[in-house]
Parts: structure tokens; C-alpha cells; sequence
């Protein structure tokens, strides 16, 4: 063989992205992605017109399709993988859009979802170590409810004496820093302090279903009245409700920053909180909860943390998980009595409507409440900027498809907009309540566990 032969094939070898031997640092950053995967995509550009970040810059490197391109030149060794194409990279929402419009079937999200996560394992790799933001707020306070309920209770104190009020009057947050003031800035008007449900909740009337309710982390802190109106609807479609006490954050926040390991231990809590009962399902009233528990099964596939037998748990856990809209919907809903005279929109939440494939039951459930009219809102299943912590990491664009999303809703002034998802109710509310558009943000379980009650809402 000549040198020249030799030198030709050693290149084709460094730049095989099957080949994990001779792969550079750049390139180990996508060496768990089938390569596959990549060739999916036929760079058709359907995926263009669901991108968020894409309509909002015109920038190809800002598509999907675009993102594609880089992780696979990437991958490939074709490019390197600098700062500028981590940004494109980082800019994604993952709202998963492309892959409801794209016609081949293209998993975007395990593509932008590990080689995100190599990118963040390579970076501490390299010596660049966590932000306080990421170690303490991230990763250290909100996949705990406990740690929440505690930092939340001097917001509680400020907000009940009206002093929140004052402090953003006299314009003191500018003092913080930029994501404390975010943070500060989306907190919603948060519940009285509420006790844990109980662990069992009786069906009412002929038992259907024996079911478990997922109360989550930022949720059962921040929106834990919709906890409970989701654990009295279940009871009123005749489901006893299991509520295990073990339970722990779904593990997206970890899993989402690269920390595979402790959102594999998160996911293996959750499998055996739950597995103590003989459950018809697991109930989840949050879209990126809910989207993250039926990933358990990507999980198992990609963790070298587990061995089969946890893989296996993993995996029927994930096929046990049900959105609530979902599994009322299948179950057949107990039509609701008391009515509602509200006209309300719906906002597709994206890990409801992309990520899971769950567009219409929800609207067929508002639908079955008296006296209640469902407004389409136009662009409904483009994102609202939130993209789970991205409205904190990512303030610019979050802000802007934050604006998007209140125009939309201005266009058809409805008296209330209804989300299935925390992050976006937390949006939502702090996009509405900056442009001094005072309407409020409900869960749709909210609206039906008030039918059934036949009570006005937030009793």
C-alpha cells in the first residue's frame, strides 16, 4: 500500500463517526447517537415553518434542519465544535415542533437531546466547571419540593403583606442578578401553604381504574391546588388514587444538564415509589414531567448506569405514564354538571402537543363543560419561550416568543388562557402580567374539577 493510500484511509478512519477508537473530542460528543439517526432527516426544510427559534430569526443555522447539518458535520469531524455552533445548538427549545411537521420521521430529540448532553459532559471534561446558577437553583433547588416550599415561604410573607409590590414599585430587583430576577419575575401568585395529599384517595362511586398521581417538583410547590383538583377529578371518573410519598422530581432537569447519574437515580425512586401497587396507569398533569417519565425508556437505552433488570422497570414504567387529558379521554370522562360561563383559550403546551402527540383530547374535555367556550388560539402549538428552564438560560429569546405568544392572544381577547403545563402557566402568566394584560392562567383540570364541584374557580 502507498503512503498516500495509507494517509487517505487513516482519514477516512479519524472522520468515521461508527469508528469510536479514532474519534476526536468534538466528535465523542455524539458517539452514543446511532449515525443513523442523522441520515433520517432528507433536508426537505418542512421542519422551517414549526420552528420557533427559526421564525424568529430567519437564520438556517437556527432550524432544525440546520442543526441537524452541524451535529452531523460534527459528528463527522467536518467541523469543529466552537462556541458559535454550540450557541445554534443551545438556542433550541427542543419543543420537538419539527417532529410533528416532519414527513420522514426524524427523531430530533434524540439527536439535539444527547448531543446536547455530550456537549455538557465534555465542557466539565475540560475543566469548565458547573454555574453557581446551574449547582445551587438548577440542580440544587427545584427538582426538590421540600427545598422549594422553604426558599418560597418569604415570597409568601411578601406577597400576602403586598410588599412584592412595593420592592417591584421601588424597582429593587434590578439589584439581583439576571436569573434570580427572572426568577422572581415569573413567580406566580403562589397558594396558601398547603399538607401533602394523603397516599390513597378512594374512587368515587363504581371503581374504573386504580391509578397514580405524579405530583412533581415545581408543580406540587407552585401550582399544588391543581394537584389536588387533578387527585378529586381522577375520584370523580371513579379512579382510587395512589399518591407514594417516595416519589422524587421526574429527573429532566438533571437528565437535560448532562447529569445522567442522578437522573437515573431519580427515575429508579419514581419506578419503585410507584411499583408498590397494581396501577392502571400513572398520572401526570404536566407536559414536561409527563414527556420526561415516557422518555424513561430513551433513558434505559442510553445509561450505563443500569443493568436489565432496572432497564426493563424503566421501560414499562414509561409505557404506564399517562398525561391526565390522555387518560380521561381513553377512560371515557364522567360528563361535568356545574357551568362554567368563561370564554377561555388553549395553548398547546409542546411536550404536550409534539412531544407526546396529544393535541385534541384536551379540547374534547373543555368541550364537555357547560357554558364554557373554547377560542382557537391562533399559532397555538409554537412555543411560549418557556422550554422548561430555558426562559432563565436563554432570556432573549424566551422574551421574544414570550411577545409572540401574547399578541396571538390578544388578537382574540379571551377571559382566561388554559395550559397543561407548569412552565408554561409560569410563563404565560409573567408574559401577561409585564404587558398589563390582566386575565389568568388555569390548568384545563382546574376548569373541570370546578364543573364538578360546581364551584367558581380558584375555590
Amino acid at each position: 500500500m502507498s503512503s498516500t493510500t495509507e494517509q487517505n484511509s487513516a482519514h477516512d478512519k479519524a472522520i468515521d463517526p461508527l469508528d469510536p477508537v479514532l474519534l476526536t473530542s468534538d466528535q465523542q460528543v455524539a458517539a452514543k447517537i446511532p449515525f443513523e439517526r442523522f441520515l433520517d432527516c432528507i433536508h426537505c426544510g418542512l421542519c422551517t415553518s414549526a420552528c420557533p427559534t427559526y421564525l424568529e430569526t430567519g437564520d438556517e443555522n437556527n432550524s432544525p434542519r440546520g442543526r441537524i447539518y452541524l451535529m452531523r458535520a460534527v459528528t463527522e469531524g467536518k467541523i469543529a465544535l466552537t462556541d458559535k455552533v454550540a450557541g445554534h445548538l443551545d438556542l433550541c427549545l427542543d419543543c420537538r415542533s419539527c417532529e410533528t411537521a416532519c414527513p420522514s420521521g426524524v427523531q430530533y430529540g434524540r439527536l439535539i437531546e444527547p448531543f446536547r448532553i455530550g456537549m455538557q459532559q465534555q465542557a466539565v471534561k475540560g475543566g469548565k466547571p458547573k454555574s453557581w446558577f446551574e449547582k445551587f437553583i438548577l440542580f440544587g433547588l427545584f427538582p426538590y419540593p421540600s427545598r422549594l416550599k422553604w426558599t418560597l415561604l418569604p415570597m409568601r410573607v411578601l406577597q400576602k403583606t403586598k410588599l412584592d409590590r412595593v420592592i417591584d414599585g421601588l424597582g429593587l430587583t434590578r439589584l439581583l442578578p439576571t436569573p434570580i430576577r427572572r426568577m422572581h419575575n415569573l413567580l406566580p401568585q403562589l397558594p396558601p401553604a398547603a399538607d401533602p395529599l394523603p397516599p390513597f384517595l378512594p374512587a368515587i362511586g363504581a371503581r374504573r381504574a386504580r391509578v397514580g398521581l405524579f405530583t412533581g417538583c415545581v408543580s406540587e410547590a407552585m401550582f399544588s391546588p391543581t394537584n389536588r383538583a387533578t387527585a378529586r377529578v381522577l375520584q370523580q371518573n371513579g379512579c382510587d388514587v395512589f399518591i407514594p410519598r417516595t416519589q422524587q422530581c421526574c429527573g429532566a432537569i438533571h437528565y437535560h444538564g448532562g447529569e445522567s447519574k442522578p437522573a437515573v437515580e431519580m427515575a429508579l425512586s419514581n419506578v419503585n415509589a410507584f411499583a408498590e401497587q397494581e396501577l392502571d396507569a400513572v398520572i401526570v398533569n404536566v407536559a414536561g414531567c409527563g414527556a420526561m417519565l415516557k422518555d424513561y425508556h430513551h433513558l434505559a437505552e442510553e445509561s450505563e448506569f443500569l443493568n436489565d433488570i432496572d432497564r426493563e422497570k424503566l421501560t414499562n414504567f414509561a409505557h404506564e405514564t399517562k398525561d391526565v387529558s390522555e387518560f380521561l379521554y381513553e377512560l371515557g370522562l364522567v360528563p361535568p354538571t356545574g357551568e362554567i360561563p368563561l370564554r377561555v383559550t388553549y395553548h398547546d403546551a409542546c411536550h404536550l402537543v409534539h412531544a407526546q402527540q396529544i393535541r385534541q383530547q384536551p379540547r374534547d374535555l373543555l368541550q364537555q363543560i357547560p357554558g364554557l367556550e373554547l377560542i382557537p388560539l391562533p399559532e397555538s402549538d409554537i412555543c411560549c419561550g418557556a422550554a422548561g428552564s430555558y426562559n432563565l438560560t436563554q432570556p432573549d429569546m424566551a422574551d421574544r416568543l414570550g411577545e409572540r405568544k401574547l399578541k396571538n392572544i390578544q388578537k382574540i381577547d379571551p377571559q382566561a388562557v388554559l395550559a397543561g403545563n407548569a412552565g408554561c402557566s409560569l410563563q404565560l402568566q409573567a408574559t401577561l402580567k409585564a404587558a398589563g394584560y390582566k386575565i389568568p392562567v388555569y390548568h384545563p383540570i382546574d376548569l373541570l374539577d370546578a364543573s364538578y364541584r360546581q364551584v367558581s374557580l380558584g375555590q
